[in-house]
């Protein structure tokens, strides 16, 4: 009995400092983040597993003196005796296997514990999966009580059965309230049609139950996110992540050089405009001119626009192209940036009156004041003058 209980119980002590100690860390790590402690479902998950593992421990021993009283009254029974040993054998074979499982869980905990344990979802499913272990564990280890101990052949004796010898069927009748089906003249509202009666059939109680269940759990609902206001509900939940979401791409943007698009363009100068040039004479050249005068495409040096004349419209007709007027998309050959250069240098050649500039075409367009940036390209833009 002193070696049965020292390795089991030298087991169970390992896996319950093991999880007090996880514990301790999850208290000291929301201690840290909060003023005051709080009760997490980790944490009570942890206890659960611990206090299971003692009971489970105590049901071992009474186990092992079961076991030891059975042999004992089996032992005189010869015919008997060789089936006695293989279920000790089998039984013993399934009490170190579910030490084992134990056993092997442990580390898992353990090494969890590095991570934020008040919100580590897998570590939650672990210990729920240990729980379910743990009582699957406690009920095999009852049941074996009472077979060791002669409980169930009592009970059998007195025309009873044994301890989880469940008649499932009387149980499904019980747990619907069906009644027979001569019972059901009994049941007849009085409402029939082509031919189907109407029968007055009790409620099930599962069903019941559930109903009753559901309305506690939303008294409990109600009272946690509408009264007592300890956790936040869906609308606060969300708000919360739309906020950390727009910190994160704050803090994205920061880092970023290539954020300019049709809403955001502004007019650049200098060494910006100079690229543009370069990368005007290397690619756009070909169909606008040299000088921007205008062959395939249109004269771009005059106050007449075929896609509108703002800054914005330029960047726009150049990413995005009019394929109606022969115009590629430029989004996939030049970055945003380089667009925005581009537009930039086109707009600088406004009214150079170029040599051999093409006829004008599309709509005047006379420059305002600098507007306030759109809040998408379908945003509203000067009023044109229709040339006549």
């Amino acid at each position: 009995m002193k070696k049965f209980a020292s390795y089991f119980l030298k087991p169970a002590g390992v896996l319950a400092l093991l999880i007090f100690m996880m514990a301790t860390a999850n208290a000291q790590a929301v201690t840290q983040a909060e003023p005051g402690f709080t009760l997490n479902v980790n944490t009570v998950l942890a206890f659960v597993v611990i206090l299971l593992f003692v009971l489970i421990a105590v049901l071992g021993l009474t186990v092992r003196s079961s076991m030891d009283i059975h042999r004992k009254r089996k032992a005189a029974e010869k015919a008997t005796n060789d089936g006695g040993v293989k279920t000790l054998l089998m039984i013993l074979f399934f009490s170190m296997l579910s030490i084992t499982v134990f056993a092997q869980e442990v580390p898992e905990v353990a090494t969890s514990a590095k991570v934020d344990l008040s919100e580590n979802t897998i570590l939650r499913n672990l210990l729920l999966f240990i729980i379910v272990l743990e009582v699957i564990t406690i009920l095999f280890f009852v049941k074996w009580i009472t077979f060791f101990t002669g409980i169930d052949e009592l009970r059998r004796s007195k025309g009873k059965k044994g301890l989880f010898n469940i008649d499932f069927k009387k149980f499904w009748i019980k747990a619907n309230k069906l009644k027979p089906i001569e019972e059901e003249d009994s049941l007849d509202v009085g409402h029939e049609y082509d031919g189907i009666r109407e029968l007055d059939n009790a409620t099930p109680p599962w069903f019941t139950i559930a109903f009753l269940a559901s309305i506690v759990f939303g008294i409990g609902y109600l009272w946690r996110y509408h009264v007592a206001e300890s956790a936040p509900n869906q609308i606060k939940e969300y708000e919360m992540e739309v906020a950390a979401a727009k910190v994160k791409i704050a803090e994205h943007m920061k880092n970023q050089k290539d954020l300019v698009d049709e809403n955001t363009v502004t007019m650049m100068a200098g060494a910006d405009i100079d690229n543009g040039k370069v990368l005007y004479a290397n690619n756009c050249a070909v169909c606008h001119g040299a000088a921007g005068e205008g062959k395939v495409g249109p004269n771009l040096t005059d106050e007449y626009w075929l896609h509108g004349g703002d800054i914005k419209d330029v960047f726009k007709v150049i990413k995005f192209g009019a394929i109606e007027k022969g115009m590629m998309s430029w989004k996939g050959v030049f970055s945003a940036t380089e667009i925005a250069q581009i537009s930039s240098y086109i707009k600088s050649i406004a009214g150079t009156k170029p040599a051999g500039a093409k006829e004008a075409q599309g709509e005047l367009y006379k420059e305002t004041a600098p507007a306030t940036i759109a809040a998408d390209s379908s945003a509203a833009k000067p009023q044109p003058e229709v040339k006549k």
